[in-house]
């Protein structure tokens, strides 16, 4: 692939092109990019995920290099290998997070032994190349290697997530992310939510919604059929994408659905996703007798043909930043459901191109059910999708002005 040397090189730093929220928000950058103007290089961790053969011909795919492809594995893995100074920054990384979790005295969900996995391996990792760009973004958290391990002329850090769900090493971070130019938000209030935790950074923080892939979205979406796994038998089919995780909170999926059919409404719920807890979910499923009524779909790596067949989509989220599967059902104009997380209010108008349930369990099934026996509401929110443009490819804009600023 010829370039002109007298374009701007920009390089984009992820994990890999795994399925999710993030991977195809990077993906839309990616398609949007304009080429003509930038040289752009995405160096990923892994090459590895569903997403790898859909990055653009015109984005130049940087080598793997085996020691950033060592942090997501099991440390036997890396001993066999022969990495053993990545093995090493492993474990002291390991140790270091225990004793800081127990020093903060965190109890729930925290962010500590990822970014301690990190802190504690970058000075094992080489550079990435020696070349010096005009941008280098550091697409996903921790944020240490682009900080140390690229030449760039301005450092750009996103955030997807909810930062005053998830317990953080405050002071730790807080060098990480203060050697960034610019720290990027996926909306307001995943922004306001941040400097609620960091507010020191505030003259740092901006906001840049996610550009959707829209491209490889609409060449997906009549890929195939799916009648065979979502049966047309009459009864309402709900849909939810996720990482089987805490905070896509599907675990709670369940017993929902069995109250939503105690009150007489004939629905089947789909959840397509993978993760750590799915073994969760699917005990759950057992215990509330729903094994007929709530149906693990699992990974998939085209979940458009499942929006495009479903009557309704549910987020029933604990947490988001802003969820990338509620604006693909939007793009493919369904019926969206999401609860009341911190963030919500960034992902929809209420009542206008989505609806927004408390996250209260039975405030939550009468919502849903309320939306579910309220056709015309439904027409409503299936007209204002169609009316709306959900790409965000303007705002490209935003990422161009962050090399002029």
């Amino acid at each position: 692939m010829r370039r002109s040397h007298k374009l701007k090189r920009i390089i984009i730093f992820s994990h890999g092109m795994e399925i999710g929220g993030a991977e195809r928000a990077l993906l839309g950058i990616l398609e949007c990019i304009d080429t003509e103007k930038y040289d752009i290089s995405l160096f990923l961790m892994k090459h590895k995920g569903e997403l790898m053969r859909y990055i653009p011909d015109n984005v130049r795919l940087l080598p793997e290099i085996p020691q950033y492809a060592s942090l997501a594995v099991p440390i036997t893995d890396i001993i066999k290998r022969r990495q053993f100074r990545i093995v090493l920054g492993r474990i002291h990384g390991k140790i270091a997070a225990k004793i800081r979790i127990k020093q903060l005295k965190v109890l729930g969900e925290n962010d500590v032994a990822l970014e301690y996995s990190h802190k504690y391996t970058r000075n094992k990792m080489p550079q990435i190349n020696n070349l010096e760009y005009d941008l280098a973004i550091s697409f996903l958290t921790p944020h240490y290697f682009v900080n140390e391990k690229v030449k760039a002329k301005k450092k750009a850090a996103w955030i997807h997530t909810d930062y005053t769900v998830v317990q953080v090493d405050v002071e730790s971070q807080l060098k990480m992310w203060d050697k960034y130019d610019v720290i990027i938000a996926v909306s307001e209030n995943v922004r306001r939510c941040f400097l609620k935790i960091f507010p020191s950074l505030i003259n740092k923080v901006q906001v840049i919604e996610n550009i959707m892939p829209m491209k490889y979205l609409i060449e997906s979406t009549g890929a195939f059929t799916v009648e065979q796994e979502m049966i047309n038998d009459g009864s309402i089919k709900l849909l939810s994408i996720g990482r089987f995780c805490p905070a896509k909170n599907f675990d709670k999926v369940p017993s929902i659905c069995k109250k939503l059919r105690c009150i007489g409404l004939n629905v089947k719920w789909y959840l397509i996703g993978y993760g750590g807890d799915e073994k969760v979910i699917r005990q759950k499923i057992v215990e509330n007798k729903m094994s007929d009524h709530v149906i693990i779909l699992g990974k998939k790596e085209n979940p458009y043909p499942y929006i495009k067949c479903c009557d309704l989509y549910v987020q029933p989220s604990r947490y988001e930043g802003k969820c990338v599967s509620v604006i693909e059902a939007q793009i493919l104009n369904k019926p969206v459901i999401i609860t009341d997380y911190p963030t919500a209010e960034s992902q929809l108008v209420d009542g206008y191109d989505g609806v927004i349930v408390p996250m209260d369990f039975e405030a939550c099934v009468q919502g849903i059910a309320s939306v579910i026996k309220n056709k015309e509401l439904q027409e409503i929110l299936i007209r204002n999708t169609q009316e709306k443009d959900y790409s965000n490819v303007g705002k490209m804009k935003n990422i161009y002005q962050l090399l002029d600023s």
